[in-house]
């Protein structure tokens, strides 16, 4: 590009799947809904988590930095997402939309530490079950989530300040969010120092957490297999099983949407697979944990019973 055609930004335009008018009203209807069911899910998860003592264990305290973060990336976004669908000039504000990607890049590369961190607590609770509550002591559980989230936070901030201070030649954003690398697109000068900070986050938030829960989770295999009975192997594998299908749908979104070659063709594809990582993800998180996890569905029945109890006395 010539670097004498910069454009004084002070608004993007989001034109992501804009070139289906005629689905915008279903677009709106489906991250409506998901979107509640988002918050309400992850609201419950997270109270059930507080008020039955039961759940008073690591892996919940984790689950509920997991809900509440669900809750925090989706509203980042989505309800900017919302009113573009609605719009006719699909616009946010430079400011907003600098916000919109630190918060969303930011919670992102907290969830992939998160992950990683649960399946060491999921590793150390089916190798090492004698000295579990010894190792996964609350100071422990507090700072190794505190970590995630300052590591996280750090890392977005960084990439944020570094693409929001360069010049644009441009104000359209191909994408429905303000997405770093659809952003990236527009600057004019040369992004390398861009492109090699991101090939290093990814490797630290998407690469390196990915191969500890493999190998976290080679050990839990090796060790359930171990187990004489058949009763105890499956009680082992299900405290892991929530965890792991919530691995395998946001690793596999993530890694589709930044690590996969990009083209022309790809652009609506892009997109989807954007709100699907934005928006089903975690909408499905607190269901695959509510239907698989006995002591959370336990939880949530005791709940329910004793508030129904005391309604009719």
């Amino acid at each position: 590009m010539d670097k004498g055609n910069y454009t004084v930004v002070t608004e993007f335009l989001l034109i992501g799947l804009s070139q289906y008018p005629h689905l915008q009203m279903l677009l709106y209807v489906i991250c409506l809904v998901m979107y509640l069911v988002i918050l309400l899910g992850n609201s419950i998860l997270i109270i059930i988590s507080i008020l039955d003592p039961n759940l008073h264990t690591p892996m919940y305290f984790f689950l509920g930095n997991l809900s509440f973060l669900d809750i925090c990336y989706t509203s980042a976004s989505v309800p900017q997402i919302l009113v573009n669908f609605m719009s006719e000039k699909k616009s946010i504000s430079f400011t907003r939309c600098a916000l919109q990607m630190f918060m969303s890049l930011g919670l992102g590369s907290t969830e992939c530490l998160l992950l990683a961190v649960m399946a060491y607590d999921r590793y150390v609770a089916i190798c090492n079950p004698l000295r579990y509550t010894i190792i996964m002591n609350k100071k422990l559980c507090v700072q190794m989530a505190a970590w995630t989230w300052i590591i996280g936070c750090l890392n977005s901030l960084a990439q944020t300040i570094l693409a929001m201070i360069m010049p644009f030649c441009g104000n359209i954003i191909e994408h429905i969010s303000c997405e770093i690398l659809a952003l990236l697109k527009l600057i004019c000068i040369d992004i390398s120092l861009n492109v090699f900070i991101m090939t290093i986050a990814s490797i630290v938030f998407l690469i390196t957490p990915l191969l500890l829960i493999f190998f976290s989770y080679v050990f839990i295999l090796s060790t359930i297999l171990r187990i004489n009975s058949r009763e105890g192997r499956k009680k082992a594998f299900s405290t892991c099983s929530a965890h792991l299908t919530v691995v395998i749908l946001f690793y596999g979104s993530a890694l589709f949407m930044y690590m996969k070659p990009k083209s022309k063709e790809s652009k609506t594809s892009d997109e989807i697979m954007a709100l699907s990582y934005g928006v089903v993800t975690p909408m499905l998180n607190p269901i695959i944990y509510s239907l698989r996890n006995k002591d959370v569905k336990g939880a949530m029945e005791k709940i329910l019973f004793r508030n129904l109890f005391f309604r009719k006395i």
